[in-house]
């Protein structure tokens, strides 16, 4: 028996706002919102739900994510747990660019200069890492 990395869910002071961020940068789409109290996003749905749910079925799948709002903002802490992000046709340096015109911010958990990675903080200040570009010619195995 297995189970499969669904969605993650991820407090919010304004769900809407980081919602529209991730899917900024992830190419996501809105799948519900609930009058700005809970949106999930996901995948653009290109496939039918029993379809889909078949896929996740199948062997692992791309999570989904939903943004729940909370009456309190982020502490000033590291998160436990972040998300590691790779552009998939471009440098990183262009992605990193566009992250910061999305609302992305730099931010220093103790990293240190000389990384392959860049810690990045959301609109909400969840920290996330920009990885090394899987983009045709940046990355080979």
């Amino acid at each position: 028996m297995t189970s499969r990395f669904e969605w993650a869910t991820i407090d919010s002071v304004d769900p809407r706002r980081l919602a529209d961020f991730w899917c900024g940068v992830l190419g996501y789409v809105v799948y519900e919102d609930k009058n700005g109290s809970a949106v999930g996003i996901g995948p653009d749905p290109e496939e039918s739900d029993e379809q889909r749910l078949a896929a996740l079925r199948g062997g692992p799948a791309v999570p989904n994510m939903v943004f729940v709002r909370v009456p309190k903002a982020k502490t000033p802490a590291k998160n436990r747990l972040h998300f590691e992000i790779s552009p998939i046709d471009s440098d990183q340096q262009t992605e990193l660019e566009r992250l910061l015109a999305l609302g992305a911010s730099k931010t220093d958990v103790g990293q240190g200069d000389g990384r392959s990675w860049v810690v990045l903080a959301d609109p909400e200040g969840n920290e996330f890492c920009l990885a090394r570009s899987l983009a045709p010619g940046e990355f080979d195995l």
